[in-house]
């Protein structure tokens, strides 16, 4: 089971009902990619809630003027079965212009701008815009 990929689906999925925020199981890869996505403004804030089992509140941002979701889109790159590398030089651009490519590093979870930035490469995880 893919969790990164359930995440995102949840993400995605509350955004299309209106949902003011969404919870799912925790782990620090998932706060880690959480903090991406808050840092690049396609959600709002981010909580772990303390418990048995931990779980991570996301709260959804939407675009204040319009009522849109800032998070349009997702797609899982590297799974479980099929994993994707990339060397510093063929790290990729995101499809869309203001979207971004997750790349987890040696040196944690950053942007496609950021690695190439630090010329690093790493496991390609997902693409959001």
């Amino acid at each position: 089971m893919d969790s990164i990929a359930n995440m995102l689906t949840s993400l995605m999925n509350a955004q299309r009902l209106r949902k003011a925020r969404v919870v799912v199981p925790y782990s620090r890869f998932k706060e880690e990619l959480a903090k991406l996505l808050q840092h690049k403004g396609l959600v709002a804030t981010i909580r772990v809630q303390d418990g048995s089992p931990k779980q991570l509140m996301v709260t959804l941002a939407y675009n204040e003027e319009t009522g849109e979701p800032r998070l349009q889109g997702a797609r899982r790159i590297s799974t479980p079965g099929q994993r994707q590398y990339v060397k510093q030089q063929e790290v990729p651009y995101p499809i869309q212009a203001q979207g971004a490519v997750v790349v987890s590093t040696s040196h944690g979870l950053m942007d496609d701008r950021e690695a190439r930035q630090q010329g690093l490469g790493g496991e390609l995880v997902c693409e959001v815009w």
